[in-house]
């Protein structure tokens, strides 16, 4: 699963992540727009608040089931065909190195109709051509309800963009998302 956030990303991700339980099985990838120079501690002020681990992604590093991986501050986070991560410094995307269409569209490509692809809050439209992607791939796109959203750019882009699954304010994203893990 892959989720893209920008403005007020972080509270709504510590939201959702509270609902997911302890022992689920799935990988989930975050590009959540940040500061260049943002230290990674907003991994450790996450962490407090999941019962899963969360972690900055690493170049080259397998994904495994059960694990939250950030992109880390002024790097894209690709997923490469072989179901590991990659990093990248390639130009911003929509203003934005992590980028969420970067990251949507490379996890796309690996997984297909496996992946799951939510956009939440923002400020501008970063992730609506990557959900397209994912749902023309056969993928499940979600959108949070924009009217529960900081910043609503984000969300309304891709719902404009593409038929999307499932529009959702964030406890109720959380709770597909758990739900989606049990066998």
């Amino acid at each position: 699963m892959v989720i893209g956030a920008s403005c007020g990303g972080l509270a709504a991700l510590a939201q959702i992540f509270a609902l997911l339980p302890a022992g689920y099985p799935l990988p989930v990838l975050v590009a959540q727009h940040l500061h260049p120079l943002q230290d990674e501690g907003f991994s450790l002020h996450l962490g407090a608040r999941c019962p899963l681990p969360i972690k900055v992604a690493d170049e080259k590093e397998a994904i495994a089931g059960g694990q939250i991986y950030f992109a880390p501050p002024n790097y894209h986070l690709l997923v490469e065909k072989d179901l590991t991560l990659a990093l990248s410094v390639d130009e911003r995307v929509q203003f934005s190195r992590p980028s969420v269409d970067v990251l949507f569209e490379s996890a796309a490509e690996a997984y297909g109709s496996r992946l799951v692809g939510v956009v939440l809050t923002g400020a501008n439209s970063d992730g609506a051509d990557g959900l397209r992607m994912i749902k023309a791939r056969g993928g499940l796109a979600v959108a949070q309800d924009p009217a529960t959203a900081v910043a609503d750019c984000m969300p309304r882009a891709a719902i404009a963009a593409v038929a999307v699954d499932h529009v959702l304010p964030l406890d109720g994203i959380g709770l597909l998302l758990a739900a989606l893990g049990r066998p």
